[in-house]
């Protein structure tokens, strides 16, 4: 199943009805902004487990708490906050494991194996 493959296994489903059921109770503004990065993420982001999307959540439930402008949460370049923000997931995404596969491949290539 595809949330599967992003949120990871089958034991992360209580987990991801609970980060669907707290961004309900987000005001709207708030929760449109988490539904756009949630989908940015789905499609082109890290994978690998639910804290990412748990961490997105938790800034949001806070910068609503505290009123926090979402331009103040997120800057001028959405994009960019929500990349900075999931480079801190990637250790075990598919996109670097691919990458060291490519690096590793192009060393042998050239003679300077592993």
């Amino acid at each position: 199943m595809f949330i599967e493959k992003v949120i990871g296994d089958l034991g992360d489903k209580k987990r991801w009805r609970q980060y669907k059921a707290r961004k309900q109770q987000l005001p709207e503004s708030y929760r449109t902004a988490v539904d756009a990065f949630e989908r940015y993420l789905m499609v082109l982001g890290p994978g690998g487990g639910s804290a990412i999307f748990e961490d997105l959540i938790d800034l949001f439930e806070q910068s609503a708490a505290d009123r926090t402008p979402i331009r103040e949460v997120v800057g001028e370049d959405p994009v960019e906050f929500i990349e900075a923000f999931a480079r801190n997931y990637q250790e075990d995404s598919w996109k670097n494991r691919e990458r060291e596969r490519l690096n590793s491949a192009i060393e042998r290539a050239a003679g300077e194996g592993r």
